[in-house]
């Protein structure tokens, strides 16, 4: 990215202010103009690096030195137009290029343009997406594409209900609260006397955190949100369920909702829909599948299956288009089957913002079918996306991926000396271990596994210094920490894994 003083207004405009560049100032036009074209320059300066392989992932600082650099106070009187300019390059310089095709560390990285374009225009028409009135284009779009995705879920979800909401975790939570209204629908105006016992929830001990924090957050305790055990690879163990279940159920509880996890976040593995769902129909529970990281591959002729084999079964889903599909941050769905319990569940009735008397059908007003009020325009940038790809590309776009994460198993098996495979991925997740010089002679076993999580943040921390490269760790139940590569973006290619396991390797190897 260009040096921050590079971006220079011109003498007439540098030391106007905030005011000159007002809306209703329509006579400072070209002010305006200048400003906003300076401001796109930068940001395709930054567009340009994070898809350059000679730049740098990030320039580190320690937090103490980040602040020495920056002047991030807040002014009694405003700045010059100049000032705010070189404050949006310098922000940009120093954050982290998460679309840069060597950034593997997050579940949601890569920066597609199409998306990214879609996002300014939101910013821009900056509406609240809760009524027709003042966002029709864009309830019409989440309208379509909601239904699009429940189609993909399967056919039996066409007629069911979708809403965007912010983030995963939320869109789980909605999918709880859904649940516990279906089977206890005085519940909303009752509270917890309505409930003559103890409600029960399940997931799996690789889920993510959220499903816990649900209980947390709607009054069940996380004690009451047990954690099934998995299988070595992962995956929840149905017959683990059932048990915990008639435990449960034995005590006078009330088992009423399972949480199966369609790509867990850390090894990427998918829960035995179809097993769990057996289970959830013999006793009567809500099935929830939180597929916020595997979802994508509900696109996949050839790898939805068997990871997603069942999903229909569900009563609700989780999809993230922000993670394995790529549309930017934020962009997390929520789908049920069942069609009213959206409404029903959350619906409140402000008919100072929800009138029943509109000119215009207001089933198409959402606004009362969601815990928030304000809610961000997500769709836009997601339809822009799909009518770029369409149907077609999103395949492609999911192949390709898991495409590049089966090249980056056989590189790893190709060099075994260096890199040890915990095992074969389910999604994009590729799980390993790097090994230094000094313990390449050494068995494998606990003990070297302790060395080699030891080494995990050391080289970590060196990849960040040198700026180069950014691949997660972190440990779990059965290991301590060790590295979960993330292969989510379309720049990847395979010279990138290449890169990734020789710069490991010139990183870390007197480790």
């Amino acid at each position: 990215m260009a040096n921050t003083s590079n971006y220079k207004l011109s003498a007439a405009v540098s030391n106007l202010k905030y005011d000159d560049i007002l809306p209703y100032k329509t006579q400072n036009g070209t002010v305006t103009n200048e400003f906003l074209q300076k401001l796109i320059e930068i940001l395709l300066d930054f567009v340009r690096a994070t898809n350059d392989r000679n730049e740098k992932i990030l320039d580190f600082h320690h937090p103490a030195e980040m602040q020495a650099l920056l002047d991030l106070s807040i002014p009694n009187k405003g700045v010059s137009l100049q000032q705010l300019i070189h404050d949006c390059a310098t922000t940009l310089k120093y954050q982290v290029k998460t679309g840069h095709p060597r950034f593997f560390n997050q579940l949601s990285c890569g920066l597609d343009l199409i998306s990214m374009a879609g996002e300014w225009l939101t910013a821009t028409a900056n509406t609240n997406m809760f009524t027709y009135e003042i966002a029709p284009v864009f309830i019409l779009m989440e309208t379509v594409v909601m239904t699009h995705m429940r189609e993909i879920i399967g056919s039996n979800w066409v007629n069911g209900d979708s809403i965007l909401a912010p983030g995963g975790s939320i869109s789980n939570l909605y999918a709880f609260l859904a649940a516990r209204h279906k089977m206890f629908p005085n519940y909303k105006e009752k509270g917890i006397a309505t409930i003559q016992g103890q409600l029960v929830m399940y997931t799996s001990d690789q889920s993510h955190y959220s499903v816990k924090s649900c209980a947390s957050i709607c009054g069940l305790g996380t004690d009451n949100c047990l954690m099934v055990p998995s299988d070595i690879h992962g995956r929840m163990i149905p017959s683990e369920l059932e048990r915990l279940i008639l435990d449960r159920k034995t005590k006078g509880h009330i088992p009423f909702f399972v949480c199966c996890t369609s790509g867990t976040t850390v090894l990427g593995a998918f829960d035995p829909i179809n097993e769990i769902a057996d289970i959830c129909e013999k006793y009567g529970m809500w099935l929830h599948v939180d597929a916020a990281w595997g979802g994508g591959l509900l696109l996949s002729k050839k790898y939805r299956h068997p990871r997603l084999t069942g999903v229909e079964r569900a009563d609700s889903v989780t999809w993230n288009p922000h993670k394995l599909m790529g549309a930017l941050l934020q962009c997390s769905t929520i789908h049920f089957k069942e069609d009213g319990l959206l409404m029903s569940c959350n619906q409140m009735s402000a008919d100072y913002l929800f009138m029943q008397d509109k000119l215009y059908d207001i089933k198409y007003d959402t606004g009362d079918k969601v815990i928030q009020c304000g809610r961000h325009n997500d769709i836009f940038k997601l339809w822009l996306q799909w009518r770029a790809k369409g149907d077609e590309g999103f395949e492609k776009h999911m192949d390709r991926l898991m495409e590049l994460s089966e090249y980056m198993v056989k590189r790893i098996k190709e060099q075994s000396d260096k890199f040890y495979l915990i095992m074969e991925p389910e999604l994009v997740n590729v799980s390993f271990w790097y090994i230094p010089t000094r313990l390449r002679k050494v068995p494998h076993s606990p003990t070297r596994e302790q060395e080699l999580g030891k080494l995990c943040p050391i080289l970590k921390a060196r990849m960040m210094q040198t700026g180069t490269l950014m691949v997660g760790y972190q440990p779990d139940d059965r290991r301590p920490n060790f590295f979960r590569n993330i292969i989510s973006s379309a720049a990847v290619t395979e010279s990138d894994v290449d890169f990734l396991l020789s710069e490991m390797d010139r990183l870390g190897h007197d480790l």
